[in-house]
């Protein structure tokens, strides 16, 4: 994989009239690289003509004027007419928000693996008159965009050398809030407000990025069969615990068909043992009933039978005196 992160260049550009100014900022050069941040117009006055009729000032940018070379401010949008040769449009200065690219190539990792590491930072001058006129007279557009690659690319290359080649993605937005911060320092003195930055992309070495993606890649695949899997066991699962219900709803059923049939069986013994017990009692007052009838009825009997006897032990007794006299 060829490396194309391509670094912005902050220049301020002669114009020919302030008018030119919106066309001008839009232009970036040849090879696309460039941020006109600060145009200088140049003189049209002609030699024998002390004055201009009228002067068109541009409105959206900041308009620094001069007279006799000595700073005058602001200069409001409109037509200035009767302009003499003294005065000047000295620089028109952007308000865009500006997106400056600063890419750091091959820097070496603490595991010695050299990267590509794209930044992006976006910026401002301003917000006022005042601010412009602090970043055209004592810095300027050349100095910035020396100071903004020089930092970038220094704190770039520390950063990476301070971690393995794994982990440089992991600090980008703590590198971020860091690189913000020390811009901020180094440049709201001038009139520059650092937005926001950002590391874009981390490029590896081919063939490791290639290792790293297929690793990825194998890692990706084997999550979601991960993912399968527990997808498969958690449906075995609810199958498992739909069947252990359907199983336990079953036995909870036939224990109460057998719990009452066990109370059917425990009522009809209780009234068998009832039937059996009256029956029985039934039985033995008849026993003893019939017991008591054929008592009385040996006893009569008995009686009657010592009656005969006597009777006939005293017929035999008087038959035998009766004898014994006529034998006298």
């Amino acid at each position: 994989m060829s490396y194309q992160g391509m670094h912005s260049k902050l220049v301020q550009r002669v114009i020919g009239s302030a008018n030119n100014c919106h066309s001008e900022f839009a232009d970036t050069g040849a090879n696309g690289t460039e941020i006109p941040i600060v145009l200088v117009p140049q003189s049209i006055f002609a030699c024998c003509c002390p004055f201009q009729i009228a002067v068109q000032v541009p409105s959206g940018p900041f308009i620094l004027w001069q007279k006799w070379h000595k700073d005058m401010g602001n200069l409001t949008p409109g037509v200035r007419w009767i302009w003499p040769w003294y005065n000047r449009i000295s620089h028109v200065v952007t308000k865009a928000t500006i997106t400056y690219n600063a890419p750091a190539k091959a820097c070496p990792t603490a595991d010695n693996i050299m990267v590509n590491v794209d930044l992006s930072l976006t910026f401002r001058i301003g917000p006022d008159i005042d601010a412009a006129k602090n970043f055209v007279y004592r810095l300027g557009a050349n100095r910035l965009d020396a100071l903004l690659s020089n930092v970038t690319e220094e704190s770039i290359r520390g950063l990476v050398y301070s971690v393995t080649h794994d982990q440089v993605n992991d600090l980008r937005e703590e590198f971020a809030l860091g690189m913000l911060s020390t811009l901020n320092s180094k440049t709201a003195a001038y009139g520059v407000q650092v937005m926001n930055v950002k590391i874009t992309e981390v490029l590896l070495p081919t063939e490791l990025w290639q290792r790293l993606e297929r690793t990825t890649a194998f890692k990706t695949k084997l999550g979601e069969q991960e993912k399968t899997h527990e997808n498969r066991v958690k449906v075995l699962q609810d199958e498992h615990v739909k069947t252990i219900q359907t199983i336990n709803k079953e036995n909870d059923r036939k224990i109460q068909n057998v719990q009452a049939e066990q109370q059917r069986f425990v009522i009809e013994r209780r009234e068998m043992e009832e039937k059996a017990s009256g029956e029985a009692r039934v039985k033995e007052v008849n026993a003893m009933s019939k017991a008591d009838v054929q008592m009385k009825k040996a006893l009569g009997d008995e009686k009657a039978s010592k009656l005969t006897a006597r009777q006939k032990a005293e017929n035999k007794l008087k038959q035998a005196e009766v004898e014994c006299d006529k034998m006298k």
